[in-house]
């Protein structure tokens, strides 16, 4: 079942068992899902909480995720369990920090962007980065979803934020890998072998050497695998203490079972293997900065040009509940940064963005069209549209954007909700309600028969 190098490795590998690790190899993923507590204060029925997550859960058995309307909405994301450990790194290493800037750098699809989104609060902004544009379209959508709205998608390479002296004060690289931690699905068992991993090696090495310079002083690098390989691992990491002045952070594991330290010439590394956690394979590192760059040194000069008009501004403060200063219009869009105007400029100069904030609506003549992104958000204020209360096979129409025929629909636009939760706009227009969810983010799959008793049931 495993690749036969694999198993040599392994077997001789300090801190792990193998008959331990294959066995758990060979049985199925456990599934879990962390809640948004912005949005949902819910639990998942006969489910049992991860214990260094305080909004993560186990579920007993696989749902259909794609046919529940509380998981479009944004209400929870299906996170694997192991991956949430970076909220205890993130509470142990990181002072409470006014505006704190956080990049991830390898964001897509989006399991830590929206958990790093929830850690920063308000206060704090994320840029959420991802390579391949598909991917950074799934991570964008994941992440307006989310609907905290202090997050940035950008579509960069990582060599492009080492013009970024200095700018943020925690980075999380989570870096492609050779995957020996997800060897439960067969595929990543099929991509594997020893060249491999040696080429993903010299790939994180590049991508570390890439962000380094964009890390302040004192500020906090988390780096992170889904694979055991020491040389993707503890070694890279042992790499770049060599090559710059940090110091490896230790972690306080008590009250976590299962979770292995790993001490490599003065490394510390914490390894998670199936067998011993509940969770897929990972393995996570904290560096902190000692050397210091200079910030950047070029001028900020706006190229936002339209502001909005004094009757606009009073409508929007009507809408929603963002800072006045952060609600611009370009064209005929009116959106909300995720950041200053001043560190919006700066991004944007080095970094290609493709998600600024959120969009709140399209300004046609007198006509203002909002925009699904505002919906999603939780600085929507409430009762500011009608609400349309769908059941669940009205909500799956709707996430299908099928017409719907609704008695009860106030003319004009309407939020369409599922037990309590927005899940977007309907516009009624007399003749009949249009549905105005994106088609891009349409369900496609055809409607299993039994896909109400597969969906997650939660307790009142």
């Amino acid at each position: 079942m495993f690749p036969i190098e694999f198993k040599r490795r392994i077997a001789h590998q300090n801190q792990i068992d193998p008959d331990l690790l294959f066995k758990a190899l060979s049985e199925p993923s456990p599934v879990s899902v962390r809640i948004n507590p912005k949005k949902w204060n819910k639990r998942p029925l006969n489910s049992e909480p991860v214990s260094w997550c305080e909004h993560g859960w186990y579920l007993e058995s696989r749902p259909s995720f794609t046919f529940d309307p509380v998981f479009h909405a944004g209400c929870y994301y299906p996170q694997e369990a192991s991956g949430m450990f970076l909220e205890q790194v993130f509470k142990q290493v990181i002072n409470p920090v006014e505006n704190i800037r956080v990049l991830d750098l390898c964001g897509a699809p989006g399991g830590k962007s929206t958990h790093l989104s929830a850690l920063i609060g308000e206060n704090g902004f994320l840029v959420a980065n991802e390579v391949i544009r598909s991917r950074a379209l799934i991570l964008a959508e994941n992440l307006t979803k989310w609907g905290l709205s202090n997050a940035i998608v950008t579509q960069s390479d990582p060599s492009a934020f080492s013009r970024l002296h200095g700018f943020f004060d925690l980075i999380l690289v989570d870096a492609p890998c050779s995957g020996e931690g997800m060897f439960r699905d067969q595929v990543a068992i099929s991509e594997w072998s020893e060249e491999n991993t040696a080429l993903c090696s010299e790939r994180q090495k590049r991508i570390l050497m890439n962000v380094w310079p964009a890390l302040k002083e004192n500020g906090i690098l988390i780096y992170s695998t889904c694979t055991f390989n020491p040389g993707e691992n503890e070694q890279n990491i042992k790499w770049l203490t060599g090559k710059h002045e940090a110091e490896s952070e230790q972690l306080n594991l008590s009250g976590y079972e299962g979770i292995t330290e790993i001490d490599y010439l003065g490394i510390h590394g914490y390894g998670f293997y199936p067998g011993k956690i509940w969770g897929e394979g990972l393995f996570i590192s904290v560096l902190k900065k000692n050397s210091r760059h200079d910030g950047n040194t070029f001028k900020i000069k706006s190229d936002i040009k339209s502001r909005l008009s004094k009757e606009e501004k009073v409508i929007f403060n009507e809408w929603t509940l963002f800072p006045a200063e952060r609600l611009m219009k370009t064209g005929e869009d009116v959106y909300a940064f995720s950041c200053s105007i001043d560190n919006y400029n700066i991004l944007s100069k080095c970094l290609k963005v493709i998600k600024s904030g959120t969009g709140i609506c399209t300004v046609k003549k007198k006509n203002y069209l909002p925009s699904h992104e505002i919906s999603m958000s939780v600085y929507l204020k409430k009762d500011r549209f009608p609400v349309i209360n769908l059941n669940l096979n009205q909500s799956i129409s709707y996430l299908r954007r099928e017409n719907l025929v609704l008695e009860n629909a106030v003319k004009g636009w309407n939020i369409a909700c599922y037990n309590g939760v927005n899940l977007g706009f309907l516009n009624n227009i007399g003749s009949r309600v249009n549905n105005y969810y994106p088609i891009e983010w349409r369900i496609r799959m055809n409607m299993p028969k039994n896909f109400t008793e597969s969906i997650v049931n939660w307790d009142i």
